[in-house]
C-alpha cells in the first residue's frame, strides 16, 4: 500500500496528482455549498425524522436548506429505476443492457434526465413542506434546488472523466463524512456529557460506541478485499506456461461493495417523503413506527432491501451467462467443468453462494449502529452514522483501488519503455 502511495509522487505521475488535486477541489467546491442557503430559506429545525438519512448523505444540506439539499439522491432513484426495467420488464432497457458500452452510455444518459425530473419533483415538495409561501416563490425554490442537484451532476461527471474515482459516489462519501464529526461529538455529549447516565457507564457506552464503529471498519475492509478464485486454463497455452502463471476468474464476497445499503437506504426514504406531501400526523406516525428502522418492522423491510439488492446487483454486474460465452471466446475453461451450460450453471451457483454470504456481512454489519440507537437519550445520529461509515469505507476503498491501479500501470509503462530504449 504505502509502496504505491509512495510512487505518487513520481515524476512520471505528475498527471495523476493533478487529477487527484482536482478531484479535491470539486470536493471542496461541493461542502461549500453545503453551506449555501436558499434565498429566503430558514435553517429546519424542526426533527426531520426519517428524513435525516437524506440529510446525511447531503452533507447536512437538507437541515440547513441549502443549494445543495436535494445532492445527488434523485440520480441513485432513477438508477434504481432503470436497473429493475432492465430485468425484462421493459424491452427497450434489456436490449440497452445488452449493447454493452454503447447502451451503458444511454442509460446513463436516461439515469440524468430521469435524475434532473425527480430532482424537480422532490425540491417541489420540499419547498412546500418546509417552506411554504407564495407559489413563485415555492417555484423558485423548486428551480433553484433541483439547479443545484444537476450542478452536483456535471460536476460528478467532471470527476469521473477528469478526476479520480467515482463522482456520485464520491459526493454521498464527501456529504457523509462532513457530518461524521458531529455524529461523535452527539455521542459522547449524549452519553457522558448528559445526566442520563452514571459517569462510569456513560464512558462505558461511549467506548462500545466508538469500538463498534471500528468493527465496521475493520469488517468493511475485509469484506472488500475477500475473493473467490477460480482457476481457469487456456487450451492455447502449453503446459509449461500455464504453470508459470495461473489464470483465475476473481470474485469478490459482496461483488455490489455498499450499493445495497444506498439502495435500500434511498427506498425506505420514500414514504417518509409522501408523508411529508400529504401532511398528515397519522401517516407520518405511522411511517415512524412501522417503516423506520429503527422499529422492528422497519428493521426487517430494511434488512430485506439490502438482500435483494445485493443478489439483483451482483447478478447484473456478473452475468454468469456473458462470463461462459467469454470463456468460450478466449479459449478457456474452468477444470473439470463443461464448457457451455455447465460453466454458467457453475458460475451462476458459485456467485450466489458468495453473494448470500456478503449480503449476510453487509447485514451484519449495518445492523450493529441499529442496536446502539436502541439506547435510550441516544438520537438518531448513531444509527445513521453507521449506516454512513459503511458507504464510506466502501468508496474510499473503492477510490483507493483505481489509484493503485493507475500507479501501478503508469509504472508497468515506464518500465517498459526503458527497457525499449536499452
Amino acid at each position: 500500500m504505502f509502496k504505491s502511495l509512495k510512487g505518487l509522487f513520481n515524476k512520471n505521475n505528475k498527471d495523476l496528482r493533478k487529477r487527484i488535486y482536482f478531484t479535491l477541489l470539486v470536493l471542496a467546491m461541493f461542502s461549500l455549498g453545503t453551506n449555501i442557503m436558499v434565498p429566503g430559506a430558514k435553517q429546519i429545525t424542526q426533527n426531520l425524522g426519517f428524513l435525516d438519512l437524506l440529510n446525511l448523505m447531503s452533507g447536512g444540506s437538507l437541515k440547513t436548506f441549502s443549494i445543495f439539499a436535494l445532492g445527488v439522491m434523485p440520480y441513485i432513484t432513477a438508477s434504481i429505476l432503470t436497473q429493475l426495467l432492465q430485468m425484462d420488464i421493459l424491452p427497450y432497457f434489456k436490449e440497452l443492457k445488452d449493447q454493452g458500452a454503447t447502451g451503458r452510455q444511454k442509460i446513463n444518459r436516461i439515469n440524468r434526465y430521469l435524475g434532473i425530473i425527480f430532482a424537480f419533483i422532490q425540491g417541489y415538495i420540499y419547498s412546500v413542506a418546509f417552506m411554504g409561501g407564495s407559489t413563485i416563490q415555492v417555484v423558485k425554490t423548486t428551480v433553484i434546488l433541483t439547479a443545484g442537484t444537476a450542478l452536483l451532476l456535471w460536476l460528478a461527471d467532471q470527476i469521473t472523466n477528469k478526476g479520480l474515482g467515482n463522482g456520485v459516489s464520491l459526493f454521498i462519501m464527501a456529504g457523509i463524512v462532513n457530518t461524521l464529526p458531529s455524529t461523535f461529538i452527539s455521542a459522547y455529549q449524549e452519553l457522558v456529557v448528559a445526566d442520563a447516565f452514571s459517569q462510569a457507564l456513560g464512558i462505558g457506552l461511549f467506548v462500545l460506541f466508538v469500538i463498534a464503529y471500528i468493527l465496521i471498519l475493520v469488517g468493511v475492509v475485509y469484506m472488500q478485499i475477500s475473493e473467490r478464485r477460480i482457476p481457469i486454463q487456456h487450451t492455447t497455452r502449453t503446459d509449461s506456461s500455464s504453470s508459470a502463471e495461473q489464470s483465475y476468474i476473481p470474485l469478490k464476497l459482496n461483488s455490489a461493495s455498499v450499493m445495497p445499503v444506498i439502495f435500500a437506504s434511498a427506498i425506505t426514504t420514500i414514504p417518509a417523503i409522501v408523508a411529508t406531501i400529504i401532511k398528515n400526523t397519522t401517516v407520518e406516525a405511522f411511517v415512524n413506527k412501522y417503516i423506520t428502522y429503527t422499529s422492528l418492522t422497519g428493521y426487517i423491510l430494511y434488512v430485506a432491501l439490502i438482500f435483494v439488492f445485493g443478489y439483483v446487483y451482483t447478478l447484473m454486474e456478473l452475468n454468469p451467462k456473458e462470463m461462459s460465452e467469454n470463456l468460450d471466446k478466449n479459449r478457456s475453461y474452468i477444470p473439470g467443468i463443461t464448457p457451455g451450460e455447465k460453466t454458467e450453471s457453475y458460475l451462476r451457483g458459485t456467485i450466489s453462494r458468495l453473494t448470500v454470504v456478503g449480503s449476510l456481512f453487509l447485514i451484519v454489519l449495518a445492523s450493529i449502529p441499529i442496536l446502539f440507537g436502541k439506547i435510550p437519550n441516544l438520537t438518531s445520529a448513531a444509527t445513521l452514522g453507521g449506516t454512513g461509515l459503511l458507504i464510506v469505507v466502501g468508496v474510499a476503498l473503492e477510490t483507493y483501488k483505481q489509484l493503485e491501479s493507475s500507479i501501478v500501470s503508469r509504472s508497468y509503462q515506464g518500465s517498459r519503455k526503458r527497457r525499449h530504449r536499452r
